[in-house]
């Protein structure tokens, strides 16, 4: 689980991780297992380690996509001042007897709205028009027996968007989102929104870990235990990237002791004065207290030239900077 900021979107780290092995084939269907034995209860237990770490906070609101549509995550994770989001897997049945998307669908269209929608894999940034509509609803217990304990109904908001004149060639955009959170007008469901669209920091988060930067899935390591080991590294890796790429403008004013500790900030003080030296014009931009000014330094040693025309470091460029930043670090530590 990430944590991030609600209203500027940056990344404070990682809270919580949950590892699964799977054991071959199930015998026993979905439905018949209880929920402790499916991979869906890392929602509930990451949730719930997660409540500790953010006491202090004045608010948080658990984003999930359509694998958190739990009912049990409903009942049991939300409480004052710790809510869920989570958009919709299944037309669930409401206690009146309807069914969740037939009220959806009678509900009536409140707002439209143009949104920005942040790029995403095989897919750039794009501006979507948004018809808004959103009302109470009242979900009914599942029919099992593993949640007899869970009360009969729950009472939520669903807040419908979808996309109105889409561009050819391109899926419309709807999402049905399911929260706890109070809703009475369309303010706060565009706020819904808004918070969910935070989601797509655990794609970035993947990507680098991933595909885009660390390359993890092509480990060549032959043991479950050094292959967590390498996922624990990778994955501080890959958030610290993450929030050099988003500190790299210094618009959030973010401190470099988010990322880096006393030691680090002295080795990358140092380089910092290395590479000024390297050209007069060239100059780090950023307070030497901030992470921005850590993410000049990092892109620079990444490759990146320095120039604003230039196009900024991205992850893989960041990456790299860590990289080498880590083993300077490592021999300024003997000096």
């Amino acid at each position: 689980m990430l944590a991030a900021d609600a209203e500027s979107g940056c990344c404070l780290g990682l809270l919580h991780g949950e590892i699964w092995t799977r054991q071959g084939r199930r015998t026993v269907s979905h439905d018949n297992r209880d929920l402790k034995d499916k991979e869906s209860q890392r929602w509930i237990a990451t949730a719930l380690a997660a409540k500790p770490l953010l006491a202090k906070a004045a608010m948080v609101t658990m984003l999930g996509d359509r694998e958190s549509d739990i009912f049990a995550l409903y009942a049991c994770a939300a409480e004052h001042q710790f809510h869920v989001i989570a958009r919709s897997m299944h037309d669930r049945k409401l206690a009146d007897g309807c069914g969740l998307y037939a009220a959806s669908e009678a509900m009536t269209s409140i707002e439209q709205r143009t949104i920005v929608l942040p790029a995403r894999a095989q897919r750039p940034e794009r501006a979507a028009l948004l018809d808004l509509r959103f009302g109470a609803v009242e979900l009914a217990r599942p029919q099992t027996k593993f949640l007899r304990h869970l009360p009969k109904s729950l009472p939520l908001i669903l807040v419908d968007v979808r996309e109105i004149e889409p561009q050819a060639g391109i899926e419309p955009l709807h999402w049905r989102l399911l929260t706890t959170h109070p809703v009475t007008n369309a303010e706060e469901a565009w706020r819904i929104i808004e918070w969910y669209k935070r989601r797509w920091l655990i794609e970035q988060f993947f990507r680098i870990l991933k595909t885009q930067g660390l390359k993890l899935e092509d480990s060549q390591i032959g043991t479950a235990e050094r292959l967590l080991k390498l996922v624990a590294i990778a994955a501080k890796a890959a958030v610290i990237s993450l929030q050099l790429v988003q500190a790299r403008d210094g618009r959030d004013n973010q401190s470099v002791r988010i990322a880096f500790n006393a030691g680090e900030v002295a080795t990358l003080a140092a380089l910092n004065r290395n590479l000024e030296a390297q050209s007069k014009r060239l100059r780090n931009p950023h307070p030497p207290d901030s992470l921005a000014w850590a993410a000049w330094i990092i892109g620079r040693l990444g490759g990146w030239d320095g120039y604003p025309s230039s196009k900024p470091p991205g992850p893989i460029t960041m990456k790299h900077g860590l990289q080498y930043f880590h083993a300077a670090a490592a021999g300024w530590s003997l000096r």
